[in-house]
């Protein structure tokens, strides 16, 4: 099967078992995990930041992140597609007693206008008090799509001019990076908090890493032995993820390339509608006329190729390092047959 339904479906290449066979662990509780400490070192590095912290999900990371920076009742800002507030299971709600305001962005990005309009006047009792704004780069359901850089510092200056915080949840921010040439750097320089998940386009099996100052990420401590996110030998996985910093960043174009093509064979297809923006390594297209995105993909099962269909008449496929290039050419060759 050629699995196209989401960058988390990888399994460890044979250079990251072995790192992860030879791993050193300890108590990570205890902060004597040297693996773990070494991935939260490179990573906090890599950003320009003081500190990270290891868990095992990118939910766990932005929910965390979400607490520390709001008190119940407070508001956090958003694009209405994001996926802390769609796909987190409410958690912004049931972890921190928060309300959200959902914005109408451009495929799930948000622009410094967008932000601005979204604030509650701090002196306005019957409303709540906007406290963090979050991004989400690249945008899962807006197809990928990634913003400008220059956008975010704008919104990081509206964010300072009302006292907000401002979080990334980066889940495929190197993905964003690979696409548009920037550096892990600029964006330690502008968010107050970094979620990025290792366990997509990466690949490495499971965890993500969240990043801040050093006050947040002990804050963050705290949070996540809350929520039982506390890991013991935990350098088997952080094995995988040190691997996946230093071998599977400059890969990602290759994923991207991949997900043009599939994107323009589909779009010669009559039954094909719109096609979101292609910047990444996800392509999310409409299905009309003869199909439903159900059947279109029960069709492409039937020809070895897993998708998934995220409506009934859209459909999505994630490139990922699973999907060689070869499996491309089969992929496109069953397209055109269609």
């Amino acid at each position: 099967m050629m699995d196209y339904r989401s960058d988390t479906v990888t399994r460890p290449t044979a250079g990251m078992l072995q790192a992860m066979m030879e791993a050193k662990t300890g108590d990570d509780v205890f902060g004597e995990d040297p693996t773990v400490n070494i991935l939260e070192t490179k990573a906090a590095t890599l950003f320009g930041m003081e500190a990270a912290i290891f868990c095992p999900s990118g939910t766990m990371t932005n929910q965390i992140a979400i607490k520390c920076h709001t008190q119940p009742g407070d508001e956090v800002i958003c694009d209405r597609l994001s996926h802390i507030y769609q796909f987190e299971g409410g958690g912004i709600a049931s972890n921190s007693g928060a309300s959200v305001r959902l914005l109408n962005g451009n495929n799930g990005r948000l622009t410094a206008d967008h932000v601005k309009e979204g604030i509650n006047n701090p002196l306005d009792i019957h409303k709540a008090v906007s406290r963090l704004v979050s991004l989400e780069n690249t945008a899962n359901f807006g197809g990928g799509t990634c913003y400008n850089f220059a956008d975010i510092v704008a919104i990081k200056a509206v964010c300072q001019a009302h006292n907000l915080s401002l979080h990334l949840d980066g889940a495929r921010l190197f993905n964003a990076l690979v696409a548009k040439n920037e550096t892990p750097a600029q964006y330690g320089e502008v968010f107050d908090s970094i979620s990025i998940c290792l366990s997509k386009g990466l690949g490495a099996p499971v965890g993500s890493l969240l990043l801040g100052t050093k006050t947040f990420v002990q804050k963050a401590r705290r949070v996540r032995k809350a929520m039982g996110g506390g890991m013991r030998q935990a350098g088997i996985l952080a094995a995988a993820g040190v691997y996946a910093l230093e071998h599977h960043v400059q890969r990602l174009a290759a994923d991207h390339l991949h997900a043009q093509q599939l994107a323009a064979a589909w779009k010669q297809k009559d039954f094909t509608g719109e096609i979101l923006p292609v910047e990444t390594n996800i392509v999310i297209f409409e299905v009309k006329g003869r199909y439903t995105a159900p059947q279109l993909v029960a069709l492409l099962k039937e020809k070895n190729i897993l998708a998934i269909a995220i409506s009934s008449t859209h459909i999505r496929m994630v490139l990922h390092l699973d999907i060689q290039s070869h499996m491309i050419e089969e992929t496109l060759a069953v397209i055109h047959a269609l």
